[in-house]
């Protein structure tokens, strides 16, 4: 019986990884019997990068300049030609051994994506890094009212024909497995977890983390907007009841006019969020009507 599967590496300058991983993603196709496809988006890299995908095998697709990880997913995604498709990093920070379980969770017990929950002193390093992480989470389960162990896990397993509709509203970015998981979510498909480790990667790391972060903020909030934006304005409206509530506090205690004036302006505005977040409910809900 086939076992079909479509492995996609972007990768900007790794050539100190990129073989080394490939080779450990041939090994286990072999184990497994898997009818494998290996696909390198070489993103603008200025390093042997493409030249050792290349002569590892890969079928590498070659970007002029820099376009961004999801960009390279993007790419690599279309270019596919297997009904299941799997992504990891070229950096070595992924157990792909662990890829035969995340691969059966979607083939043989009906997920639409499998996602491997990160572990490890190594992933929770980092002062802003890991915080954002557990903010973005957060916001993520509010959202889609579930848990979620891991929202940009970079090494998944996913159905093509469902991630086709949605590339275009992913991110170009490193927000991209974000984008995608909270989609996945906020249209009801099954999206399953298995824990994994995660090691120190090898060569420099390409993330500019408070410029990353910005980015995929705005990318949580378009797709918030589009698939549930009821939530959202819920959340702000929250946030203004909160915050109003503080001020009043504040201004009790200090005695501050000015507070109080401002506790009044959030007080006003929290209904006004609300209604307009019933309203883009309303015209999303007409858009999916008419599509």
């Amino acid at each position: 019986m086939s076992k079909p599967l479509s492995v996609i590496i972007p990768a900007l300058n790794e050539a100190e990884g990129i073989g080394p991983t490939l080779e450990r993603v041939k090994a286990v196709a072999l184990t497994q019997g898997w009818d494998l496809e290996l696909i390198v988006v070489d993103d603008g890299s200025t390093d042997q990068t493409g030249e050792k995908a290349r002569s590892a095998g890969a079928t590498v697709i070659r970007h002029p300049t820099n376009g961004g990880y999801g960009l390279s997913l993007q790419d690599g995604i279309r270019a596919a030609r297997h009904p299941y498709v799997a992504i990891t990093d070229a950096d070595g920070t992924y157990p792909i051994e662990e890829l035969p379980k995340i691969y059966s969770m979607v083939v043989d017990q009906g997920y639409d994506m499998a996602i491997g929950a990160r572990t490890g002193t190594e992933y929770k390093k980092g002062l802003l890094k890991y915080p954002a992480r557990i903010m973005f989470r957060l916001l993520a389960e509010y959202v889609a009212g579930r848990r979620i162990p891991d929202i940009n896990s970079g090494l998944r397993v996913m159905r093509r024909e469902k991630l086709l509709p949605h590339l275009s509203r992913t991110c170009l970015g490193f927000s991209f497995t974000t984008s995608i998981t909270l989609i996945f979510f906020l249209n009801g498909f099954f999206v399953g977890y298995t824990p994994i480790d995660y090691a120190v990667r090898l060569g420099n790391s390409k993330v500019r983390h408070f410029k990353d972060t910005l980015r995929t903020t705005q990318i949580m909030v378009s797709v918030i907007s589009h698939y549930n934006p009821l939530k959202l304005f819920l959340l702000i409206a929250a946030f203004c009841v909160i915050a109003s509530l503080l001020f009043a506090f504040v201004g009790w205690v200090i005695g501050s006019i000015w507070l109080g004036w401002c506790s009044a302006t959030l007080v006003a505005a929290a209904p006004i969020c609300f209604a307009l977040g019933c309203l883009s409910e309303n015209v999303r809900l007409s858009s999916e009507k008419r599509t």
